[in-house]
């Protein structure tokens, strides 16, 4: 049982607590999912195409890659924690975005030269596919029971994943790149 739970339900031995207190850490990751995507638009909008394009050195990736790879994180974890197909396929986000990478690409161990194929000419592609992506992120989390968030999702790892394990990476995940965004925008326009 998570920490947070555990505490509440141990100092209240109440199960209406445990449950307001897991309605309270889901919200909670909701605003915190918000946050990220407001940081990574906030990026986006104050840089031109061109510069959102532009990666400002090999290693470090472009806004246009962060926010791309953000949505796409978003959308194959949590489709993949519904037992869904993810909305690149299912909703033809791949053909709409037209990258020069398989669908399959492992974005999160993309080279720089991977990475720097992640050129995006339509802004507003970019930023239907994040809030769509965050929509099912926001949706999956208001619904997520209690007693799932210890079932173990993979068992390819010491220790196994569960989906709470699973929820807290990729909403960690999404929160690093947004500040990466911002570093990112800071390095290329200098604002």
């Amino acid at each position: 049982m998570p920490v947070l739970l555990e505490q509440a339900c141990y100092n209240d031995h109440s199960l209406v607590n445990l449950e307001e207190t897991m309605m309270e850490a889901m919200q909670l990751s909701i605003e915190t999912v918000a946050r990220a995507q407001e940081r990574l638009l906030e990026a986006l909008e104050q840089m031109t195409l061109e510069e959102a394009n532009t990666m400002p050195n090999p290693l470090i990736k472009s806004v246009t890659w962060l926010i791309w790879h953000t949505a796409r994180e978003l959308d194959y974890q949590i489709s993949d924690l519904k037992g869904q197909t993810p909305l690149w396929l299912s909703a033809n986000w791949t053909g709409r975005f037209g990258l020069a990478l398989p669908d399959d690409t492992q974005d999160w161990q993309h080279s720089p030269e991977e990475a720097a194929k992640v050129v995006v000419s339509d802004r507003q592609l970019l930023i239907d596919y994040l809030s769509e992506a965050v929509k099912l992120t926001q949706a999956y989390l208001q619904d997520v029971s209690l007693e799932s968030l210890e079932e173990v999702i993979d068992d390819n790892w010491t220790p196994a994943v569960t989906r709470g394990a699973r929820l807290v990476s990729v909403i960690d995940d999404a929160v690093m790149h947004s500040g990466q965004a911002v570093y990112t925008r800071r390095l290329v326009i200098a604002k």
